[in-house]
Protein backbone atom coordinates (compact mmCIF):
# COMPACT_ATOMS: atom_id res chain seq x y z
CA UNK A 1 0.00 0.00 0.00
CA UNK A 2 1.18 3.48 -0.81
CA UNK A 3 -1.21 6.15 0.40
CA UNK A 4 1.04 9.20 0.79
CA UNK A 5 4.25 10.44 -0.75
CA UNK A 6 6.34 13.57 -1.25
CA UNK A 7 6.99 15.27 -4.58
CA UNK A 8 8.75 18.61 -4.27
CA UNK A 9 10.75 18.91 -7.50
CA UNK A 10 9.63 21.52 -10.00
CA UNK A 11 8.65 20.73 -13.60
CA UNK A 12 11.84 22.21 -15.03
CA UNK A 13 13.94 19.80 -12.96
CA UNK A 14 11.70 16.84 -13.77
CA UNK A 15 11.72 17.60 -17.49
CA UNK A 16 15.50 17.49 -17.43
CA UNK A 17 15.78 14.43 -15.21
CA UNK A 18 13.43 12.36 -17.38
CA UNK A 19 14.48 13.83 -20.76
CA UNK A 20 11.00 15.16 -21.43
CA UNK A 21 10.44 16.68 -24.87
CA UNK A 22 7.02 18.21 -24.23
CA UNK A 23 5.77 20.18 -21.26
CA UNK A 24 3.25 23.03 -21.27
CA UNK A 25 4.28 25.78 -18.82
CA UNK A 26 0.63 26.59 -18.09
CA UNK A 27 0.36 23.15 -16.47
CA UNK A 28 1.73 23.75 -13.00
CA UNK A 29 1.60 22.02 -9.64
CA UNK A 30 2.86 23.27 -6.30
CA UNK A 31 5.51 21.25 -4.50
CA UNK A 32 3.92 18.86 -2.01
CA UNK A 33 5.38 16.98 0.94
CA UNK A 34 2.05 15.30 1.65
CA UNK A 35 0.61 14.02 -1.62
CA UNK A 36 -2.70 12.25 -0.95
CA UNK A 37 -5.17 10.26 -3.07
CA UNK A 38 -7.22 12.36 -5.53
CA UNK A 39 -4.46 15.02 -5.58
CA UNK A 40 -3.01 16.13 -8.89
CA UNK A 41 0.49 14.68 -9.34
CA UNK A 42 3.25 14.94 -11.92
CA UNK A 43 3.52 12.05 -14.36
CA UNK A 44 5.99 11.24 -17.14
CA UNK A 45 4.37 9.44 -20.06
CA UNK A 46 4.75 8.91 -23.80
CA UNK A 47 2.02 9.48 -26.39
CA UNK A 48 1.93 9.45 -30.18
CA UNK A 49 0.48 12.75 -31.48
CA UNK A 50 -3.15 12.57 -32.60
CA UNK A 51 -3.38 11.87 -36.32
CA UNK A 52 0.22 10.66 -36.55
CA UNK A 53 1.24 7.54 -38.42
CA UNK A 54 1.10 4.33 -36.42
CA UNK A 55 4.87 3.87 -36.49
CA UNK A 56 5.71 7.48 -35.58
CA UNK A 57 7.78 7.72 -32.39
CA UNK A 58 5.92 8.70 -29.24
CA UNK A 59 6.72 11.98 -27.49
CA UNK A 60 7.71 12.01 -23.85
CA UNK A 61 5.52 14.38 -21.87
CA UNK A 62 5.33 15.76 -18.35
CA UNK A 63 1.78 16.45 -17.26
CA UNK A 64 -0.44 16.45 -14.16
CA UNK A 65 -2.78 13.52 -13.53
CA UNK A 66 -5.21 12.84 -10.69
CA UNK A 67 -4.06 10.08 -8.33
CA UNK A 68 -6.65 7.29 -8.22
CA UNK A 69 -7.27 5.45 -11.50
CA UNK A 70 -10.74 5.61 -13.04
CA UNK A 71 -11.14 2.82 -15.65
CA UNK A 72 -12.58 3.93 -18.99
CA UNK A 73 -15.64 1.72 -18.40
CA UNK A 74 -16.44 3.10 -14.94
CA UNK A 75 -19.87 4.68 -14.52
CA UNK A 76 -18.67 7.02 -11.76
CA UNK A 77 -15.32 8.72 -11.23
CA UNK A 78 -15.57 8.08 -7.48
CA UNK A 79 -14.15 4.58 -8.02
CA UNK A 80 -10.73 6.21 -8.41
CA UNK A 81 -10.39 6.77 -4.65
CA UNK A 82 -10.25 2.97 -4.25
CA UNK A 83 -7.76 2.37 -7.07
CA UNK A 84 -4.72 4.34 -5.93
CA UNK A 85 -2.54 1.19 -5.99
CA UNK A 86 -2.21 -1.82 -8.28
CA UNK A 87 -0.46 -4.97 -7.08
CA UNK A 88 2.45 -6.01 -9.29
CA UNK A 89 1.44 -9.65 -8.97
CA UNK A 90 -1.94 -9.11 -10.70
CA UNK A 91 -1.79 -5.72 -12.44
CA UNK A 92 -1.58 -7.29 -15.91
CA UNK A 93 -4.81 -9.25 -15.50
CA UNK A 94 -7.14 -7.20 -13.29
CA UNK A 95 -10.02 -5.66 -15.33
CA UNK A 96 -9.39 -2.20 -13.87
CA UNK A 97 -5.73 -2.16 -14.92
CA UNK A 98 -4.98 -4.61 -17.75
CA UNK A 99 -5.74 -2.24 -20.65
CA UNK A 100 -3.66 0.53 -19.12
CA UNK A 101 -0.85 -1.94 -18.38
CA UNK A 102 -0.69 -2.82 -22.08
CA UNK A 103 -0.78 0.73 -23.49
CA UNK A 104 -0.74 3.49 -20.88
CA UNK A 105 2.19 3.28 -18.50
CA UNK A 106 3.84 6.19 -16.72
CA UNK A 107 6.40 7.21 -14.13
CA UNK A 108 5.42 9.19 -11.05
CA UNK A 109 8.36 11.19 -9.64
CA UNK A 110 8.67 11.16 -5.84
CA UNK A 111 11.16 12.24 -3.17
CA UNK A 112 10.03 9.31 -1.05
CA UNK A 113 6.89 7.85 0.51
CA UNK A 114 5.28 7.42 3.93
CA UNK A 115 4.32 4.27 5.79
CA UNK A 116 3.02 3.72 9.31
CA UNK A 117 4.09 1.28 12.00
CA UNK A 118 2.07 0.38 15.08
CA UNK A 119 3.81 1.45 18.29
CA UNK A 120 2.70 0.70 21.83
CA UNK A 121 3.06 3.53 24.33
CA UNK A 122 5.04 2.34 27.37
CA UNK A 123 3.12 4.46 29.85
CA UNK A 124 -0.48 4.24 28.65
CA UNK A 125 -0.27 0.91 26.86
CA UNK A 126 -2.21 2.40 23.96
CA UNK A 127 -1.24 1.57 20.38
CA UNK A 128 -0.66 4.41 17.95
CA UNK A 129 0.59 4.61 14.39
CA UNK A 130 4.03 6.13 13.92
CA UNK A 131 4.70 7.56 10.43
CA UNK A 132 8.03 6.99 8.69
CA UNK A 133 9.44 8.71 5.63
CA UNK A 134 11.14 6.20 3.34
CA UNK A 135 13.46 7.55 0.67
CA UNK A 136 16.58 6.77 -1.39
CA UNK A 137 19.75 7.09 0.67
CA UNK A 138 21.41 9.15 -2.06
CA UNK A 139 18.57 11.67 -2.22
CA UNK A 140 17.80 10.94 -5.86
CA UNK A 141 14.30 11.08 -7.27
CA UNK A 142 12.22 7.89 -7.20
CA UNK A 143 10.47 6.97 -10.46
CA UNK A 144 7.42 5.09 -9.25
CA UNK A 145 5.94 2.71 -11.79
CA UNK A 146 2.40 3.75 -12.63
CA UNK A 147 -0.47 3.42 -15.07
CA UNK A 148 -2.78 6.10 -16.40
CA UNK A 149 -6.21 6.11 -17.97
CA UNK A 150 -8.68 8.39 -19.76
CA UNK A 151 -12.25 8.60 -18.50
CA UNK A 152 -15.05 10.27 -20.45
CA UNK A 153 -17.55 12.20 -18.35
CA UNK A 154 -20.99 11.25 -19.73
CA UNK A 155 -22.55 14.41 -18.31
CA UNK A 156 -20.57 16.59 -20.75
CA UNK A 157 -21.96 16.16 -24.28
CA UNK A 158 -19.16 17.87 -26.20
CA UNK A 159 -16.29 15.39 -26.49
CA UNK A 160 -13.95 18.20 -27.60
CA UNK A 161 -14.46 20.01 -24.30
CA UNK A 162 -11.29 19.42 -22.19
CA UNK A 163 -13.52 19.13 -19.12
CA UNK A 164 -15.12 16.03 -20.66
CA UNK A 165 -11.98 14.00 -20.03
CA UNK A 166 -10.42 12.99 -16.72
CA UNK A 167 -6.85 11.68 -16.66
CA UNK A 168 -6.04 9.54 -13.64
CA UNK A 169 -3.23 7.27 -12.48
CA UNK A 170 -2.32 4.51 -10.05
CA UNK A 171 0.93 3.38 -8.40
CA UNK A 172 2.14 -0.20 -8.76
CA UNK A 173 3.16 -1.79 -5.46
CA UNK A 174 5.32 -4.78 -4.60
CA UNK A 175 6.55 -6.69 -1.55
CA UNK A 176 8.54 -4.36 0.69
CA UNK A 177 12.28 -4.76 0.93
CA UNK A 178 15.11 -2.96 2.63
CA UNK A 179 14.14 -0.34 5.26
CA UNK A 180 10.54 -0.30 4.07
CA UNK A 181 10.14 -3.99 4.87
CA UNK A 182 10.68 -3.36 8.57
CA UNK A 183 7.66 -1.04 8.64
CA UNK A 184 5.06 -2.30 6.15
CA UNK A 185 4.71 -5.43 3.95
CA UNK A 186 4.07 -3.45 0.74
CA UNK A 187 5.82 -0.56 -0.97
CA UNK A 188 5.63 1.35 -4.28
CA UNK A 189 7.75 -0.15 -7.02
CA UNK A 190 10.41 2.23 -8.37
CA UNK A 191 12.05 1.69 -11.75
CA UNK A 192 15.73 2.18 -12.51
CA UNK A 193 16.74 4.58 -15.33
CA UNK A 194 17.73 1.73 -17.66
CA UNK A 195 14.09 0.61 -17.70
CA UNK A 196 12.46 4.00 -18.33
CA UNK A 197 12.41 3.78 -22.12
CA UNK A 198 10.91 0.30 -22.34
CA UNK A 199 8.31 1.03 -19.64
CA UNK A 200 7.09 4.27 -21.20
CA UNK A 201 7.06 3.12 -24.84
CA UNK A 202 3.35 2.73 -25.78
CA UNK A 203 4.32 0.51 -28.75
CA UNK A 204 5.84 -2.00 -26.32
CA UNK A 205 2.84 -4.16 -25.41
CA UNK A 206 4.26 -7.63 -24.73
CA UNK A 207 2.93 -8.40 -21.27
CA UNK A 208 5.62 -10.90 -20.30
CA UNK A 209 8.41 -8.54 -21.32
CA UNK A 210 6.83 -5.66 -19.43
CA UNK A 211 6.51 -7.73 -16.28
CA UNK A 212 10.24 -8.42 -16.29
CA UNK A 213 10.81 -4.69 -15.83
CA UNK A 214 8.89 -4.74 -12.56
CA UNK A 215 11.46 -6.22 -10.22
CA UNK A 216 11.85 -5.04 -6.61
CA UNK A 217 15.02 -3.00 -6.05
CA UNK A 218 18.04 -4.55 -4.42
CA UNK A 219 18.48 -3.99 -0.70
CA UNK A 220 20.60 -1.26 0.82
CA UNK A 221 19.27 1.70 -1.14
CA UNK A 222 16.40 2.97 1.03
CA UNK A 223 16.45 4.71 4.38
CA UNK A 224 13.56 5.26 6.80
CA UNK A 225 13.21 7.83 9.53
CA UNK A 226 10.37 8.53 11.98
CA UNK A 227 8.56 11.80 11.29
CA UNK A 228 5.88 13.87 12.98
CA UNK A 229 2.28 12.60 13.15
CA UNK A 230 1.40 15.92 11.52
CA UNK A 231 1.64 14.10 8.19
CA UNK A 232 -1.46 12.13 9.18
CA UNK A 233 -3.63 15.10 8.22
CA UNK A 234 -3.85 16.05 4.56
CA UNK A 235 -4.27 19.66 5.70
CA UNK A 236 -0.61 19.76 6.75
CA UNK A 237 2.11 20.33 4.21
CA UNK A 238 5.64 21.68 3.94
CA UNK A 239 9.23 20.41 4.13
CA UNK A 240 9.03 20.26 7.94
CA UNK A 241 7.02 17.05 7.56
CA UNK A 242 10.25 15.30 6.57
CA UNK A 243 12.10 16.33 9.74
CA UNK A 244 13.21 13.38 11.84
CA UNK A 245 11.68 12.97 15.30
CA UNK A 246 12.92 10.78 18.17
CA UNK A 247 12.44 7.12 17.42
CA UNK A 248 9.62 5.48 19.39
Amino acid sequence: MCGRYASSRGPEDLAQLFQVSEWHPEETLAASWNVAPTDEVWAVLERTPRGAAENEPARRRLRPLRWGLVPSWAKDAKIGARLINARVETVHEKPAFRRAFAKRRCLLPADGFYEWDEVKDRKSGKVRKQPYFIHPEDGQVMALAGLYEYWRDPEIKDADDPAAWLLTCTIITTEATDAAGRIHPRMPLALTPDHYDAWLDPHHQATDDLRTLLTPPAGGHLDARPVSPAVNSVRNNGPQLLDEVPAP
